[in-house]
């Protein structure tokens, strides 16, 4: 699978998070590694000044650390999934 990285792209991996019950915030901050994790409240936060690129990426190193409910997503959602996961294990 070949990534864009695009404004689309990023709107459907950031829809994969929020159907799992995470709220996604961009801010401005310390950063070691561009993003923290608030698992109690279920909130990924990303240094905002990435760009879009970076965005995606960071998303898609971050999608295994979360709890992602397969099963809550909508169909569009998991084949996506499915691809980026496959696509996280080939690096």
């Amino acid at each position: 699978m070949i990534i864009k990285f695009t404004q689309h792209t990023l709107d459907k991996i950031e829809k994969i998070i929020e159907e799992s019950g995470y709220v996604i915030r961009y801010e401005r901050g310390n950063f070691q590694s561009g993003y923290c994790i608030l698992q109690a409240k279920k909130v990924v936060v990303l240094n905002k000044f990435f760009q879009t690129e970076g965005k995606i990426n960071t998303l898609i190193d971050l999608l295994p650390q979360l709890e992602i409910n397969f099963d809550a997503l909508t169909h569009e959602s998991q084949k996506l999934y499915d691809e980026l996961m496959t696509v996280g294990n080939d690096k």
